[in-house]
């Protein structure tokens, strides 16, 4: 159905032909961005938990399991630099998810059918929220890796191992933004937020996550071994670990691009069959 107005001469004008610019894209996904910036000091507490929860997580993984160290064959002497990395990414899976905790929010309270039946491609209702979330994660993984130096964590590749961080944390970022928002739009209620968290732990937490893959045994190993999160971790962790190379790097901007691309096409798809 496309929606027309009058125009000043009597004749009608389409929606849709107003919204097909690329510019008009490009308007309300700023604009969709910007409002979900604002909620951070709007609803702070949607926020805060994305921010603190890693930098919790980097200080007692670090500190409880510090001896991990001493194992033969562990590639560094400090343990915060293993688990450093892991928290960011947990931190940026959360920033990510948090959209679609947001988009639950506006669905449940009436607002989403408006952002819907504005004159904007539908494309800006996920490309907002994304550009959003990839602005939050910016700003998360900047502050816990403050914490984490000031704790006694060492960059061993300069530049790029800091680069290495922040792609694989804006990857986990998008990934998990495509399946909060395609949960969000699946449900449009507040069900999907257990099941967006639930998903986003096992899938980081069954990898080599806590510790490298020659110490882990039995099935954990197995899932760990073939669990495409691992190799985001591994790119993630190679700044800290050594020299970033690119037998390091591809596997994880591969499971990056396939899982985004999965993650977005379903909240696309779930955003099209909204109100079926």
């Amino acid at each position: 159905m496309t929606a027309t107005s009058p125009s000043p001469a009597g004749s009608t004008v389409s929606f849709d032909s107003a919204a097909a610019p690329g510019g008009t894209l490009v308007r309300s996904s700023r604009g969709l961005a910007l409002r979900g910036l604002r909620s951070i000091v709007r609803l702070p507490s949607a926020f805060l938990p994305a921010m603190m929860m890693p930098i919790v997580q980097a200080i007692a993984f670090s500190g409880t399991f510090f001896a991990i160290t001493k194992i033969p064959g562990f590639p560094t002497d400090r343990s915060i630099n293993w688990y450093l990395p892991l928290a960011c990414c947990m931190g940026s899976g959360f920033s990510g998810v948090g959209m679609g905790f947001s988009t639950v929010r506006d669905l449940e309270s009436g607002f989403f059918d408006r952002l819907r039946m504005a004159p904007s491609p539908p494309l800006s209702l996920i490309l907002g929220p994304l550009l959003a979330c990839w602005l939050r994660v910016m700003i998360v993984i900047s502050t816990v890796l403050v914490v984490g130096f000031s704790f006694g964590a060492r960059l061993t590749d300069g530049a790029l191992g800091l680069v290495a961080l922040y792609v694989a944390g804006l990857g986990v970022s998008t990934i998990a933004a495509g399946w909060g928002l395609g949960l969000a739009y699946v449900f449009g209620d507040m069900r999907a937020a257990a099941l967006m968290q639930l998903t986003l732990f096992n899938a980081l937490f069954l990898t080599n996550a806590q510790t490298p893959l020659f110490i882990m045994t039995g099935w954990l190993h197995e899932i760990a071994r073939v669990n495409p999160f691992t190799n985001v971790l591994r790119l993630s962790r190679q700044g800290f670990l050594g020299e970033v190379t690119w037998s390091d790097t591809w596997g994880g901007l591969a499971a990056i691009v396939g899982l985004s691309a999965v993650t977005l096409w379903f909240a696309r798809r779930g955003l099209d069959r909204l109100g079926d």
